[in-house]
């Protein structure tokens, strides 16, 4: 698994590394069971703070994706990427449903607002090599 950051994105380190890796869970890039990297090696590769990538692991390990054992490292939880999707569909529709409001306060009609989440999707990072898009 490759990750990469930008520190000109304006998203949080952790968030990006955090994304990557969920990213690979849930394209079956990362199989069940299996370890990440360690936080120092991680850190090391991206040039960020061993804190910052205990963030996004912790992040990951709050939503179920992963499961973090002292000093043994974190593995990817024996679920499968149906369950895991189905947790990122529950978190992509609370996001949609604030999007929703405030375009609604805003007077930003639907088209318009189809409109921003087709840029935004385009604007995206694309998902890691193998992983097919539906």
């Amino acid at each position: 698994m490759r990750l990469s950051i930008s520190k000109t994105s304006g998203t949080a380190i952790y968030e990006q590394i955090a994304r990557q890796i969920r990213a690979a869970i849930l394209s079956g890039e990362l199989a069940s069971g299996q370890a990440l990297p360690s936080l120092r090696e991680t850190a090391r590769r991206l040039h960020v703070s061993v804190l910052t990538v205990s963030k996004a692991y912790a992040r990951l390990a709050e939503e179920g994706l992963v499961r973090n054992v002292q000093g043994k490292g974190s593995f990817v939880m024996p679920r499968g990427n149906r369950i895991m999707r189905r947790s990122a569909e529950r978190r992509i529709k609370g996001l949609l449903a604030q999007a929703s409001g405030l375009a609604k306060d805003g007077g930003i009609g639907l088209l318009d607002l189809l409109g921003m989440l087709e840029t935004s999707y385009d604007a995206a990072p694309a998902p890691p090599s193998g992983r097919a898009e539906s």
